[in-house]
């Protein structure tokens, strides 16, 4: 079946009450058919879906603990200290959010979380690193804070695994669209991946349904790398039926959501579907999503194979940097 037709089939199927979840044990193995029949599971999920969970992500889990800690030690120092790295200081939106600074979607008040984000760079960090020099309209170096020792390592390392993951994801994402499993590798070379730390203080009192963690939106880039704080049930997704599912945290396992970039690319038969998070969990909850995206300079054309004259280009071909930045001062504000 062609991509157009299982897209159309999705379409006119039932809603998801579920997220799938797809063991990665094989994403290495030798046999091209153990990787193409894994290919297909993740492309089940993407055109039906657009939300995985993974199992055996490679991940270890003392690299998660130390970024979770270091985590928890920046957003424990005075607002003060923390807005000295105000993410508006930055064109190139790294550093601290505030609560209430960001808002996904422009109905709510405010997204009731904090933030860190930065993206790429060496553990040992060089003056000119030949990864950043397309990034054009995200151009610019990390801040980090000196308050807390060990916060750089600790989530450069958690960075670094995931970006590592995310790359033995895309020759899957490949095989899932038909294509040849090194179709991305020239087009995301330089790890064009945002990584955000967050903490959302519990929601008490009054029910606002316009404050939230993180309100309903899709994300920007190819696809989000997450891991949620075990334990707490805060993640929704929305199906076409316009229900709100749980993906609560499973252990062992990480959530791989699709994003705008890779919607783009395949005229939508890969979905980036509407998500949120809510903590009204009584307790304070942390989490960690890796957005990973194709290079800066690379055009969002469609892939042939996801048009035809029944479903013709939905999308204006942009940039993937301009789209980034675009999405980014729009939540922002500035």
């Amino acid at each position: 079946m062609s991509l157009v037709q299982a897209a159309h089939e999705a379409e006119s199927a039932e809603a998801f009450k579920d997220i799938p979840i797809i063991d990665l044990k094989d994403i290495d193995n030798p046999d091209p058919a153990v990787r193409k029949a894994l290919g297909d599971a993740v492309r089940d999920a993407c055109i039906n879906v657009g939300f995985l969970y993974v199992k055996n992500h490679g991940i270890p889990d003392n690299t998660i603990e130390k970024a979770l800690s270091a985590s928890k030690d920046f957003f424990s120092l005075p607002e003060d200290k923390k807005m000295e790295l105000d993410i508006r200081k930055t064109a190139n939106f790294k550093g601290y959010n505030p609560i209430l600074s960001s808002n996904n979607d422009p109905l709510n008040r405010g997204d009731l979380h904090e933030g860190f984000e930065f993206g790429w760079e060496e553990l040992d960090a060089r003056d000119h690193d030949e990864k950043r020099a397309n990034d054009g309209a995200m151009a610019g170096a990390n801040v980090w804070p000196s308050d807390v020792p060990g916060f750089r390592e600790s989530v450069l390392s958690y960075y670094h695994a995931a970006v590592n993951l995310g790359r033995k994801l895309f020759p899957l994402f490949a095989l899932a669209l038909d294509l040849p499993e090194d179709f991305f590798d020239d087009k995301t070379k330089n790890a064009a991946a945002i990584m955000r730390v967050l903490h959302y203080p519990p929601q008490t009192g009054p029910v606002d349904d316009r404050v939230i963690g993180i309100g309903a939106h899709t994300d920007f880039e190819c696809f989000t790398i997450l891991w949620q704080e075990p334990g707490i049930q805060a993640l929704q997704v929305l199906n076409k039926q316009k229900q709100w599912i749980d993906a609560p945290p499973i252990p062992g396992t990480l959530v791989v959501n699709l994003g705008d970039q890779f919607a783009r690319w395949t005229n939508d038969v890969f979905k980036s579907t509407v998500h949120r998070a809510i903590n009204r969990s009584g307790v304070r909850r942390y989490s960690i999503p890796l957005f990973f995206g194709t290079d800066y300079d690379v055009r969002l054309e469609p892939i042939p194979s996801c048009v035809s004259p029944e479903r013709p280009p939905k999308y204006e071909v942009v940039a993937a940097g301009d789209y980034v930045k675009e999405r980014l001062k729009a939540t922002y504000g500035h």
